[in-house]
């Protein structure tokens, strides 16, 4: 939203508000927060901490609602929001399609190595024939079964690839094809592994060195979801021993991506900047759907 801001002027304007762009690229820290938050009577929060603390300051201030925007949530403290009187929603199911669009390509990548194909060509004037595989035939373990799993699974599975589908809540979906298990069950059969599940305490470091006694040799991994999802020491190891063969990762333990990351020695591996939900797009749908969240809770329909 920050990057389209000045779009926004006229959707502010006719819901009666004066947006505000936070000076930041990414995040804001808690500190910040504290020192800015007071002044301002909503927050549409995007990855900030949106913590009790944070919270409990802006409220001896003006704020009176909050949005988040996008879908992810683990970020935001919503016992404190409603310990503390203020209203809170966020817009769920606004992202699927463009994730799944970015998980797709990421193992499509890893099966054709194609990103690193195309950074040898550019930076070592090299013509590297990697032979890859075929997506066609191979079975995937889908972590995650909401909008966004479905939608990368519609995608994956117009590749010919089998479905694994992990996710306690579970609803089967007419026209997709996958069969239903119990993490970690099966795992061992997985050619990919794909992530797109929300970060909650039953998914974190879901993908552990615990589990690496059960994949299978060249699995490759994919995360659209959370970096927390991932022990990244755990990848790591698997990634040195030849046992997982590469990964594409969007998001991270820690972002960005630190400079002396060990992930940064594989040069299998493709990496984002947690922009996956970002196109212009849904930047523009989300935003709006955001705005008029806010204008609601603040009493202004």
């Amino acid at each position: 939203m920050l990057g389209l801001f000045s779009e926004f002027e006229d959707d502010f304007a006719e819901a009666g508000l004066a947006g505000i762009p936070a000076q930041t690229t990414q995040v804001l820290n808690e500190d910040e927060l504290i020192a800015l938050l007071p002044e301002y009577d909503g927050w549409i929060i995007g990855d900030d901490p949106a913590s009790r603390r944070v919270i409990a300051a802006a409220k001896a201030g003006k704020l009176r609602a909050a949005v988040k925007w996008g879908v992810g949530v683990d970020n935001v403290d919503f016992p404190a929001f409603k310990d503390l009187g203020i209203p809170v929603e966020n817009t769920p199911g606004v992202f699927g399609a463009e994730v799944a669009d970015v998980a797709l390509t990421y193992a499509v990548g890893l099966a054709r190595e194609t990103y690193r194909i195309d950074r040898e060509i550019r930076q070592n004037n090299a013509w590297p024939k990697p032979s890859g595989i075929s997506m066609a035939g191979r079975k995937v373990a889908l972590v995650g079964f909401g909008d966004i799993g479905r939608q990368t699974a519609r995608r994956i599975a117009a590749c010919g690839s089998h479905l694994i589908v992990y996710d306690p809540a579970f609803v089967p979906t007419e026209g997709l094809d996958v069969e239903l298990a119990t993490w970690p069950d099966r795992i061992g059969e997985a050619d990919f592994i794909i992530f797109t599940c929300p970060l909650t305490p039953q998914t974190r470091g879901i993908f552990n060195h615990d589990l690496l006694a059960r994949l299978k040799p060249g699995v490759r991994v994919v995360n659209v979801a959370r970096g927390p999802v991932i022990v990244e020491g755990a990848l790591i190891d698997g990634l040195r021993s030849g046992l997982v063969h590469s990964a594409a990762l969007d998001v991270f333990e820690v972002e960005p991506l630190q400079a002396d990351s060990p992930l940064r020695e594989f040069d299998k591996c493709i990496f984002g900047s947690h922009n996956g939900s970002n196109s212009a797009d849904a930047v523009r749908r989300v935003s709006r759907i955001a705005i008029g969240k806010i204008r609601r809770l603040l009493g202004l329909n």
